[in-house]
C-alpha cells in the first residue's frame, strides 16, 4: 500500500509493483500531481532501490513462467501483449505536420522502470505524429506481468485507461493502458494498427494453444526418441559384428604371426647349423691341405738333397777315372759310360727342381684362394684342381691322396645338395611372408574402413590421416590478413585458392622435386627454385608454401604414380605411421568405452 496516495480507494502492491508506482508517479510530467506529492514518490522509489532491494530484492511472483492465476481467464486481450499510450506531446512543423518523440527514446524510460518493453512503435497519419503509441512487450508469462505492472503504475498515477476516456478534465502527461478486444475492434489508429500485429485472445486460449504446442512437442519428442532407439539397436549390431570380424582378424593375424615366427625360427636354426658345419669342414680342409703342403716340402727337400748327393758321386768318379785313364782303358769306357749316366741324372734333377718350382707356384696360388674365397663353389674347384696336380706327378705314393680328395669331393656335393634343399625352403617361406603380407594387407585396410565409421574424438592417438590433403588454414589466414575489413570475401579468396591448388597437386606432369645425393642412396627432396612454389611463397607467406610442400612430400612417398589423396593409419601421438596390432588395440579400446554407455542409454 501506497503512504503517499490519498485516494479514497487504496490498492495493495508488492514490493516490485510498489516500485513500478512509486517511479512513475516521481518522474510524471502530470499536472494534477503536486512538486510536494512527486518528490515524497521518488524518496519513496530511492528507498526501495536502495534500502531493500538490497536486503532481499524485491518480491517477485512465485512462478514467474507460469499463467497468472489471480485474472480473468476468459478476457480478451491482444496478444501479443501490446500497451497502448496516449497523449503524447507533438509540435507543428513549418510543413504543418506534426512531430513527437521517438519510440526508442520512450522505451528506455519504461526499461528504466522496469516495464521491460521490447518496443515502442508511435502512430503517424497523414498529419504526422498521431500522438499515441504502441508498446510491445515479450510474448511469455514475464511480459504479461510486466504489462499487467505496465498498466497498473499508469492507472496508480490516475493516467489509465478510465482516467483518459473521462470526461471534463484537462489532459497532461502520458495516458496508458492495456489493449483489450474495445481498443482492437476501434475504428482508429489504434485499432487499425492493433488488428495489424496482433490478435484477440483470452489468458485460457493461449493456455490451451501452449499446451496442444506442448503435446505436440512430446509427440515428437517420442517418435524422435524411437527413432533415436532404433538407429542405436543398428549401431550395436554393427559394433558388434565389427568387434566380433577383428576379433577373427586378430585371432588370423596372430596365427599367421606365430606360423611366421617358427618358420624364421626353423630356418635361422637351420642356417647357423648348416653354416657351422660348412666352417668346420672348411677348417678340417685346411688342415688337410696344409698337412699335404708339409708332406710335398720334405719331399721335394729330399729331392734336393739327392740331387746334390749325386753331384758330389758323379765329380768323385770323374776324378778317379781320369787318374786311372792311363792304367786301365777298360775302366775308360766304363767312365765315358758312367759320364753318360751321370748326364741323363742331371737332366732328370733339373725336370725335377722345375716341376718342383711349378708345384711350388702351384700351392702359392692354392694359399691365396683359400684365404680369399670362402664359397662353396669355389672349394670344390680348389680342391680339383689340387687332384690334378698330384695326378701331374705321378708317384707312387700318390694313391692315398687322391682317394682322400675324392672322399673330400663326395662331401663337398653332398652339401651342394644340401645348399639347394635350403634354397628350395627359402623359396617356399618367401612365398609365405608375400601370402601372409597380402593377408595383413587387406586387414589393414578393413581396419582403415571401420575406424571410418566410428566417431571418434579429436584428442584421439589413432585416427585416419588423408596423405596429400591440403591444410585450408593457411590460405584462410593470409586471405584475411590481405581482406581484414571484408571477412566474406577473404573467406571466398581462401576457398578459390585452396582449390586451385589442389588442382595442381593433382597434375602428374607437375613435379617440383629434384634428386641428391645421401648417405648411402639418392633421396628426392623439394624443388625450392620451382616458379610456382616461389611465387606462392612470395604472395602468401611460409606457412601456404609448407602446406603445399607437405602434401606434396605426402603424396610422392605414398602415392607417387596416381598424384591424389590416400587414407593411412597413423599414430598422432608418434607422429608416424601406426601398425596393424596398434590400430586393432585401439578399435577395441574404443569399442570397450562405448559398449558400457550404451549399455546405460
Amino acid at each position: 500500500m501506497c503512504p503517499f496516495c490519498q485516494r479514497k480507494r487504496k490498492r495493495d502492491f508488492n514490493l516490485k509493483d510498489l516500485l513500478q508506482h512509486a517511479s512513475g508517479v516521481g518522474k510524471s510530467n502530470s499536472d494534477k500531481r503536486s512538486t510536494d506529492e512527486k518528490a515524497k514518490h521518488l524518496a519513496l522509489s530511492k528507498y526501495l532501490e536502495n534500502d531493500l532491494i538490497a536486503e532481499g530484492g524485491p518480491s517477485k511472483p512465485a512462478a514467474e513462467d507460469e499463467p497468472p492465476v489471480d485474472c480473468d481467464h476468459d478476457e480478451k486481450l491482444v496478444w501479443p501483449w501490446i500497451g497502448v499510450v496516449a497523449n503524447i506531446p507533438t509540435t507543428r512543423a513549418k510543413d504543418g505536420r506534426f512531430v513527437g518523440e521517438s519510440g526508442s527514446k520512450l522505451r528506455d524510460e519504461y526499461i528504466r522502470r522496469g516495464y521491460n518493453p521490447t518496443r515502442v512503435i508511435p502512430l503517424w497519419n497523414f498529419r504526422g505524429h498521431s500522438g499515441n503509441a504502441v508498446v510491445e512487450f515479450k510474448k511469455d508469462w514475464p511480459g504479461y506481468a510486466n504489462a499487467m505492472a505496465f498498466e497498473r503504475a499508469h492507472e496508480a498515477d490516475r493516467h489509465g485507461k478510465k482516467d483518459w476516456f473521462a470526461d471534463g478534465d484537462h489532459k497532461s502527461g502520458l495516458y496508458a493502458w492495456v489493449a483489450r478486444s474495445d481498443d482492437y475492434k476501434a475504428n482508429n489508429i489504434v485499432g487499425e494498427h492493433l488488428r495489424k500485429i496482433g490478435d484477440l485472445k483470452s489468458i485460457s486460449e493461449i493456455m490451451e494453444e501452449d499446451a496442444r504446442k506442448q503435446d505436440s512437442l512430446v509427440s515428437n519428442l517420442t517418435s524422435i526418441i524411437e527413432v533415436k532407439n532404433k538407429d542405436l539397436e543398428e549401431m550395436e549390431l554393427k559394433c558388434n559384428e565389427t568387434t566380433n570380424a577383428i576379433k577373427n582378424v586378430i585371432t588370423e593375424k596372430d596365427k599367421l604371426i606365430q606360423t611366421y615366427n617358427e618358420d624364421i625360427k626353423k630356418i635361422q636354426v637351420s642356417a647357423q647349423d648348416h653354416f657351422k658345419r660348412i666352417f668346420n669342414d672348411h677348417q678340417k680342409l685346411k688342415l688337410q691341405l696344409e698337412s699335404q703342403k708339409k708332406e710335398l716340402e720334405s719331399r721335394i727337400e729330399q729331392m734336393e738333397k739327392r740331387a746334390v748327393d749325386n753331384e758330389s758321386e758323379s765329380r768323385k768318379l770323374a776324378e778317379e777315372l781320369e787318374k786311372n785313364s792311363v792304367k786301365n782303358s777298360s775302366l775308360q769306357l766304363a767312365a765315358a759310360e758312367q759320364v753318360k749316366a751321370n748326364d741323363k741324372l742331371l737332366k732328370l734333377a733339373e725336370d725335377q727342381k722345375r716341376e718342383k718350382e711349378e708345384l711350388h707356384k702351384k700351392i702359392i696360388k692354392l694359399e691365396k684362394d683359400l684365404d680369399t674365397k670362402q664359397a662353396l663353389e669355389l672349394q670344390i674347384e680348389q680342391l680339383r684342381g689340387n687332384v690334378n696336380v698330384v695326378r701331374s706327378m705321378g708317384d707312387d705314393g700318390d694313391a692315398e691322396v687322391l682317394e682322400k680328395v675324392d672322399k673330400m669331393l663326395k662331401g663337398l656335393s653332398e652339401k651342394e645338395n644340401e645348399l639347394e634343399d635350403l634354397e628350395a625352403l627359402n623359396q617356399t617361406l618367401i612365398v609365405k611372408e608375400r601370402k601372409s603380407n597380402d593377408e595383413l594387407q587387406e586387414a589393414r585396410k578393413e581396419l582403415i574402413n571401420g575406424l571410418k565409421e566410428i566417431d571418434m574424438s579429436s584428442k584421439a592417438q589413432l585416427g585416419i590421416k588423408r596423405m596429400g590433403e591440403l591444410d585450408s588454414k593457411p590460405f584462410q589466414e593470409a586471405m584475411r590478413r590481405k581482406y581484414k575489413y571484408n571477412v566474406e570475401e577473404a573467406e571466398d579468396k581462401a576457398t578459390e585458392l585452396c582449390c586451385l591448388w589442389e588442382e595442381y597437386l593433382k597434375q602428374p606432369e607437375w613435379h617440383p622435386f629434384k634428386v641428391v645425393e645421401g648417405i648411402g642412396k639418392a633421396k628426392e627432396i623439394i624443388d625450392e627454385d620451382d616458379e610456382r612454389l616461389k611465387r606462392l611463397k612470395n604472395e602468401l607467406g611460409d606457412d601456404a608454401y609448407n602446406a603445399v610442400t607437405s602434401a606434396l612430400m605426402e603424396i610422392n612417398q605414398y602415392n607417387p604414380s596416381g598424384s591424389y589423396i590416400t587414407s593411412e593409419l597413423w599414430h598422432y601421438g608418434l607422429g608416424r605411421k601406426a601398425t596393424l596390432k596398434e590400430g586393432a588395440a585401439f578399435i577395441l579400446k574404443i569399442l570397450k568405452q562405448k559398449k558400457p554407455r550404451l549399455d546405460m542409454d
